[in-house]
This record gives structure tokens, sequence and C-alpha cells, in this order.
């Protein structure tokens, strides 16, 4: 037991290690106005690269993956019908696709669903 708390010790030792020096040896030391700025044909930009982003989008993006997510765990519902008690496995259903449902009015009365205003 001795030993292997040593041996991870060790290890956790060593990892930091090659931790630190990665860290500290892929610094850049020099910083070059060309370098750093975004490349276009070799001139200089007419606009900023850094462009705002929109809110709207990043929203309406967000509530898509989590209604994607929600949708994945949906289909395992239908396939373990089968195996489950019909009350237990109704019940549960239910009650996941209330919640599903509140949480989709909450966002359509927040108006987190419309894109124009």
């Amino acid at each position: 037991m001795w030993m292997s708390n040593m041996a991870a010790v060790i290890i956790m030792m060593l990892v930091m290690l090659v931790m630190v020096l990665a860290s500290s040896l892929s610094k850049k030391s020099i910083n070059d106005r060309e370098k750093n700025s975004p490349f276009e044909c070799g001139f200089d930009p007419k606009s900023s690269a850094r462009l705002p982003f929109s809110l709207r989008f990043f929203l309406i993006a967000v509530i898509f993956l989590i209604f994607d997510v929600e949708i994945a765990l949906l289909l395992p519902i239908i396939v373990i019908m089968k195996w489950s008690n019909l009350l237990s496995w109704s019940i549960v259903s239910m009650m996941f696709l209330l919640i599903l449902l509140v949480g989709l009015f909450h966002e359509w009365n927040q108006g987190a669903l419309e894109w124009a205003n």
C-alpha cells in the first residue's frame, strides 16, 4: 500500500513538473505587431477582425443544443417501455415531458425564441 501511494505521489510530481515546464517554455517572448495582426493578404485590415458576436444568435444556439440533448434523452424512453412497469414508466415520462414543456413555455414568455424584435 505504501509503495502504491509513493508511486502515485511521484507520478503526480512528474506530471506537475512537465506541465510547469511546458507552460513556461511555450510562452512567446517576442510580440510582433505583424504576427499579432489578422492576416489579410499582406495588407492592413480595413476593419476590426474581432466583430462583436450576436448575443441573440448565441441564445438561440444554446436553446437548440439544450433541446437537442433533451430529444436524445427522450428516445430511450420508448425503448425501455417494454421492460418496465407501465404505471411507473408513464409517470416518469409525463413528469419529464412536463418539465420540458414548462421550460419551453418559460423561454417563450421571456422572448428567447423570437428572432426579430
